[in-house]
């Protein structure tokens, strides 16, 4: 497939993998990027040595484009893009603040700059300050997200802007994919949908949290204090739900919160810990390589684009 996204990356499939905090890391960046997307690693949470540590690992499983997630709500978030430069890989995305004052500094480095935007107000200003392109990120994702959908986003963001625009949100299989392409974009972020790859290195129990889960098990935290997080719903869930509904102050709240993420990624508490997935988890029923995940979905779009044209007639 070719497409503005694969032109600008270098890769073979318009699909990039989303960065999951403690769990994308170098050995499942390099496998999405082996099998023609383009991996990302994310450093939520990370000190600035274990990024440079997993940029170095990728690049020796793989020569393929791959790319680093900068939170940039992180306090050591200089450093880790002073990392990223000097080792200088593909792309970054960014997310959870302004952009455009580090795209200078990626730009010397021969980075290509993919901020994430929830609404075409950023969509446009980052467009105007340099970026390569956007992912624009609707509600339906796992993780932090904003309050507009993907199919609102496509609606209103892609006429607007003339970058590449990569659509996040809800995008577990090949349909997704076409649904996007006829929509304008020029591909899709993918999340969730690699969590159950078996390069995917998040505890079993976390896995399996979701192979059960049905397709209203999520929930949205942290809407009342800005920061709505989706997750499968559990213990951890109800209580900071119950709390917001008591009207808790933020900070009661992030107390809850700091360190739940970890919990159920690493340690694989699914009942205390945050189990950050989006809407789409009925797709998830095993585990499977990222290679098959990925040409299953590739064959799917390209079903769908086929027979598209049947409903003209």
């Amino acid at each position: 497939m070719n497409t503005k996204l694969t032109s600008l990356l270098s890769i073979r499939y318009p699909v990039i993998q989303g960065a999951m905090a403690w769990v994308s890391d170098a050995r499942l960046a390099a496998a999405v990027s082996e099998a023609g997307g383009a991996g990302t690693i994310a450093t939520g949470g990370r000190e600035a040595a274990w990024v440079r540590d997993q940029i170095r690992q990728a690049k020796r499983l793989t020569d393929k484009p791959f790319g680093v997630n900068v939170m940039l709500m992180a306090p050591n978030r200089d450093e880790v893009v002073d990392t990223i430069c000097e080792e200088k890989v593909a792309y970054v995305t960014l997310g959870a603040g302004n952009p455009v004052p580090y795209f200078a500094k990626f730009s010397e480095a021969g980075i290509r700059k993919i901020p994430v935007v929830p609404n075409s107000r950023l969509a446009q200003r980052v467009e105007a300050g340099g970026a390569d392109a956007i992912i624009i990120e609707g509600m339906e994702a796992g993780g932090h997200i904003g309050v507009l959908t993907t199919m609102a986003l496509m609606t209103q963001v892609i006429p607007l802007i003339h970058i590449p625009v990569i659509a996040a949100g809800g995008f577990a299989d090949g349909r997704g994919l076409a649904a996007a392409f006829v929509m304008g974009a020029a591909g899709v972020q993918i999340g969730t949908r690699f969590l159950a790859a078996e390069e995917c290195g998040v505890h079993p129990s976390f896995k399996q949290r979701l192979f059960a889960a049905t397709d209203t098990d999520t929930v949205v935290t942290g809407f009342s204090v800005g920061h709505g997080v989706r997750g499968v719903r559990n213990s951890f869930t109800d209580k900071y739900l119950a709390l917001e509904r008591q009207g808790a102050s933020a900070e009661e709240l992030d107390r809850l919160a700091t360190g739940t993420s970890r919990m159920a990624a690493v340690e694989g508490d699914v009942e205390n810990g945050m189990v950050q997935a989006g809407q789409s988890l009925m797709p998830l029923q095993e585990m499977e390589p990222v290679r098959t995940i990925l040409e299953r979905m590739m064959a799917e779009a390209e079903e769908a684009l086929t027979k598209a044209p049947d409903l003209l007639k």
